[in-house]
């Protein structure tokens, strides 16, 4: 829309508020929500005391038009995709693929993550690549382990490989449907699953060698907080109490251990009065016997997805986090939290074994296991008096968990509860995605359509209930686009972004249409990392096709840059959200991915300035 000279000072006031934004949200000291409300509030005022008229309504940016890309389409698809991606880290659904390159780590540890970040790429390409990175933080960690590599030096590499799949299809980021609906409402056709397929690949490709091949080289090694604070390779003392009809029952031990419990230590078994202690020859399982086992938190984690069932003693008791069912018997329940406690200073557990303390009852909460640092355990649970500085592996309900923060016995490490997937569902999970992209990769409805019809099956289906989906759902996302939506809107309708095209275009005149595509992608680019990647796409989507339609070439090719220059969020932590996410788990400080992330950036914009040309024909 060409701009009104009578509009010229509204177009300033726009642009100062662009400024702001950019300034507002690179800072720390304002929360990205107060900001985008700001705006939003900002801009509904402005323009409601200050209307930009036109011949066929009284004012162009009313409250309805402002407000309209918190119902945007692109926006409620992208919202739906955190749902769906909540749905199979709840199920478990990409377990079996941590469990294949498991069995290399140690072999050739390098290599497997290396591939491991290729999969990681090729997976982002068609779900959304957010929550990609929240399924494979803990595979990447767990390989990392696995390899006795630092996990510091995969998660952002972990990250830009999530990002760089994600800008390979139009389901792959939330950038690229933000982009494409932007240009949809600039009166643009429709952009398909595959229209950039093509030079997204190119890319990605180049992109991946300096990721995959020698990022994890250079990044630093350190230890992190969590693993500091509790010790990951550190084992808990369990006790599994062998009933008629546990899985355990009848298994024989083979070269002195048992091949059913996989990385996990016997310790002892104890048969009546008798103990058995390693190595087991020939020693066959039997109902009554107590088994005292040693485990990581993690390979613990795996007994509970894989086969709760080998816990049944302990899940399935009266007072502990089961539901009993139509006939009175007792079931596990969903919604199980493992989670950390250390027992404190003076704490009535001292001195006292965990059914003397009655943990269970007064907390509803179970204790699987017990890690004491001073010395090896060799007892049964029911043997073991509590010591202060004792940590305690919790299972138990959300709520139940949750509760120990009130306590005075225990303290509670917030950062270690972790939702336990019901892997029975992983199957539906996979099937409910598979049909979410292949219906929107065919075109067969719009991906919003899909999106949303996706979440309904996740939720209906049982892979996640309604507080969890409702929890993926980001209200920074929400608020950022809809306050970006919002600028870009009163950026369009007062001539701003057809005086920030113009004012390109005359400082390189001259220098041809390469350059000057060539230098948008690197604004775009540099302004992704400041700001966000959402917001600089729908802000930049208009100056583009401006650009272009004064270039009078395709804007195709220039909301196609803004797509793949907008996704080059790789040089600040505010970049991307999967930036923030692998933040706390590599220990990353903000120098750490300027570091990485400047020269990838730079890489790219080489790669697209040399390739976009040639392919486009410019």
């Amino acid at each position: 829309m060409e701009a009104d000279l009578s509009h010229v000072w509204q177009m300033w006031v726009v642009l100062i508020a662009i400024v702001a934004a950019i300034i507002a949200y690179a800072s720390e000291d304002i929360p990205l929500e107060i900001t985008s409300l700001a705006l939003l509030a900002g801009l509904l005022v402005f323009f409601q005391v200050f209307p930009v008229e036109a011949p066929s309504t009284p004012n162009l940016l009313d409250a309805r038009t402002l407000l309209a890309g918190l119902a945007d389409p692109a926006l409620i698809a992208v919202l739906a995709l955190l749902v769906i991606g909540q749905g199979l880290f709840q199920s478990g659904a990409l377990e079996g693929m941590a469990q294949l390159s498991n069995a290399n780590a140690v072999r050739a540890p390098m290599l497997t993550l290396a591939v491991m970040l290729v999969v990681v790429l090729v997976v982002s390409g068609f779900m959304n690549n957010t929550p990609v990175a929240v399924i494979f933080i803990p595979v990447v960690s767990a390989l990392a382990a696995k390899a006795s590599v630092s996990s510091s030096k995969m998660m952002i590499p972990l990250s830009y490989a999530s990002i760089l799949g994600g800008m390979t299809t139009l389901l792959g980021s939330s950038t690229n449907l933000l982009a494409a609906g932007a240009a949809t409402r600039a009166g643009m056709d429709r952009i398909g699953f595959f229209d950039f397929t093509i030079p997204g690949l190119v890319l990605a490709g180049v992109g991946i060698l300096y990721v995959a091949g020698l990022l994890p080289r250079i990044m630093p090694s350190r230890a992190n907080l969590s693993d500091d604070l509790s010790g990951s390779g550190k084992q808990f003392i369990a006790q599994l109490q062998l009933g008629y009809g546990h899985p355990l029952v009848g298994t024989k031990a083979r070269g002195g251990m048992f091949p059913a419990l996989k990385n996990i230590t016997v310790r002892m078994v104890q048969r009546g009065e008798h103990p058995f202690l390693p190595p087991y020859e020939d020693l066959v399982l039997r109902p009554g016997d107590t088994m005292i086992i040693a485990a990581t938190r993690a390979t613990l984690m795996e007994a509970l997805k894989q086969d709760p069932e080998i816990f049944q003693d302990l899940i399935h008791q009266d007072g502990g986090p089961s539901d009993p069912d139509e006939d009175g018997e007792q079931r596990p329940i969903r919604d199980l939290m493992l989670a950390e406690a250390i027992v404190a200073p003076g704490s009535r557990l001292i001195g006292r074994n965990i059914e003397q303390a009655g943990f269970r009852m007064e907390t509803d909460c179970i204790v699987l296991g017990v890690q004491r640092r001073s010395r090896m355990i060799r007892a049964r649970m029911s043997d073991i008096r509590l010591e202060a500085g004792d940590v305690l592996l919790i299972v138990g309900t959300r709520d139940s968990v949750r509760g120990l923060r009130t306590s005075r016995d225990v303290l509670l490490l917030e950062w270690s509860a972790t939702e336990i997937p019901d892997v029975s569902n992983a199957r539906k999970a996979q099937i409910i995605l598979a049909a979410t992209v292949a219906s929107a990769a065919l075109g067969l409805v719009p991906i919003v359509v899909a999106a949303v019809a996706g979440a309904f099956a996740m939720i209906v289906s049982g892979c996640l209930n309604v507080r969890q989906g409702a929890r993926a759902i980001d209200r920074q996302i929400f608020l950022l686009v809809g306050a970006a939506l919002a600028l870009g809107t009163a950026l369009e309708s007062t001539g701003g972004a057809m005086f920030i095209a113009t004012q390109v275009i005359t400082l390189f005149d001259g220098f041809g249409t390469a350059v000057v595509l060539s230098v948008f992608f690197l604004l775009v680019a540099v302004l992704t990392n400041v700001l966000s990647n959402n917001a600089t796409a729908v802000l930049f989507v208009p100056i583009g096709i401006s650009t272009a339609q004064q270039l009078g070439v395709d804007p195709t090719i220039f909301v196609y840059a803004v797509i793949f220059a907008a996704n080059c969020s790789f040089a600040t932590p505010m970049g991307y959200q999967t930036n923030l996410l692998v933040m706390g788990p590599g220990h990353y400080r903000f120098s750490d991915f300027l570091r990485a992330g400047a020269p990838l950036v730079i890489i790219l914009w080489i790669t697209f300035s040399l390739f976009a040309p040639w392919y486009y024909g410019l």
